[in-house]
């Protein structure tokens, strides 16, 4: 009886101690806002393992490698959270920020113009594709957007403005 009991409490010890893939995710959340990237891309990479269609997962842990300057890592893991979820917005304007710093500027304007399509309210992305016809040497449409990212209250496209669009 005494083994019974015995094992009986290490059961249920043992599952009232394992984590789920959500409870991986929420501590990778809390070391990136404490700074710590690297332990944050070993939480999610633990969440994706329990849970592999985790595609908040994948776009977190993309954008802690984009601190790290894994831009190929990061680049995959968007890949992989579009492809679980092929309307997440975010994941669109991740990606198109991978790009762009991977100076893949029409794949970035791409991602940008989905993105824009999606939401028609995000001035980061505005700003971004702005950033993007800069370097496609479109002057003209880059003024617009950055003109939509100050409407829309960015303080990046009013400098960007002032510096591209004299």
């Amino acid at each position: 009886m005494k083994k019974l009991l015995l094992f009986t409490f290490l059961l249920l010890s043992a599952f009232g101690w394992s984590q789920t893939a959500e409870d991986y995710f929420d501590q990778a959340m809390k070391k990136s806002n404490a700074g710590n990237s690297q332990a944050a891309i070993l939480d999610y990479g633990k969440a994706i393992k329990m849970k592999p269609a985790f595609g908040e997962a994948y776009l977190n842990r993309g954008l802690e490698k984009i601190k790290q300057n894994d831009l190929t890592g990061a680049l995959v893991d968007a890949n992989k959270a579009l492809e679980i979820h092929d309307d997440n917005t975010y994941a669109y304007v991740t990606r198109a920020n991978i790009y762009y710093k991977l100076k893949d500027y029409k794949a970035a304007l791409k991602d940008c113009d989905i993105a824009i399509k999606n939401n028609t309210r995000d001035n980061i992305t505005y700003n971004l594709r702005g950033l993007t016809y800069i370097h496609l040497n479109d002057k003209k449409s880059a003024c617009a957007d950055f003109s939509k990212a100050l409407e829309l209250g960015s303080q990046s496209a009013a400098k960007n403005l002032k510096t591209f669009c004299k």
